[in-house]
């Protein structure tokens, strides 16, 4: 059973710990740092030090949503420097966040979506992305028309459950593309109004369910 900590800020991060609460068996604790922030900081210690992350039992992995450019360099290097088995940031990848995974031996997933992540090969990533990253459902269909549908791997956001639960009923053909844009109508907080995040994350579960069908010889 894996122990995860969240560093939220705000709304960000939120619907990750409800989703690991409500969907996993791990336990989840919450870091939070102030949703307004200064542009720039340059003593980062006082968000981080007295946290569960430094602490001499740091959890098995550490989830970033602190979106600053500052303070998500300081938590992921003091999860390495305590000795958690891996961390995923929610932003970009960067040249920082490189050197840190190579100095520490940690695993780091960084990307603007969750549910991009997947099995890696890390032991901890693999444990958390059985049940949580990129969307793999298994569909049963009757007389052309989507009848159940079990969501094997969903979204930490939670949007591939209620993706899930509106697609009973529709044709198959209709499948496909209806999932993509019931992930783009749910509340996620993906960047919008580019040709990436929430984007993105339609096309990765349109994906999924076009898998899903084919497995189930459709």
């Amino acid at each position: 059973m894996l122990t995860i900590t969240v560093v939220t800020r705000g709304k960000y991060g939120e619907r990750a710990i409800l989703t690991i609460e409500e969907k996993t068996d791990f336990v989840v604790t919450r870091i939070s740092v102030p949703e307004t922030l200064p542009e720039f900081i340059e003593d980062t210690k006082p968000y981080t030090e007295n946290t569960i992350i430094a602490s001499s039992s740091p959890p098995d992995l550490v989830i970033i949503f602190a979106l600053h450019p500052d303070l998500t360099p300081a938590f992921a290097a003091c999860a390495a420097e305590s000795g958690a088995g891996a961390v995923i940031v929610s932003g970009s990848d960067t040249a920082e966040l490189r050197k840190i995974a190579e100095r520490y031996r940690i695993h780091i997933h960084a990307d603007e979506i969750c549910c991009s992540l997947r099995l890696c090969g890390d032991q901890v990533i693999d444990e958390f992305a059985s049940v949580l990253g990129r969307p793999r459902f298994r569909i049963a269909v009757a007389d052309g028309v989507i009848r159940d549908v079990r969501v094997i791997r969903g979204s930490p956001c939670g949007a591939s459950w209620w993706a899930a639960s509106q697609l009973i009923g529709t044709p198959v053909a209709d499948a496909p593309g209806r999932a993509g844009l019931l992930v783009q109508q749910y509340p996620c907080r993906a960047v919008r109004g580019t040709r990436g995040g929430i984007h993105r994350s339609a096309e990765l579960h349109k994906k999924a369910v076009e898998e899903a069908l084919a497995d189930a010889n459709i």
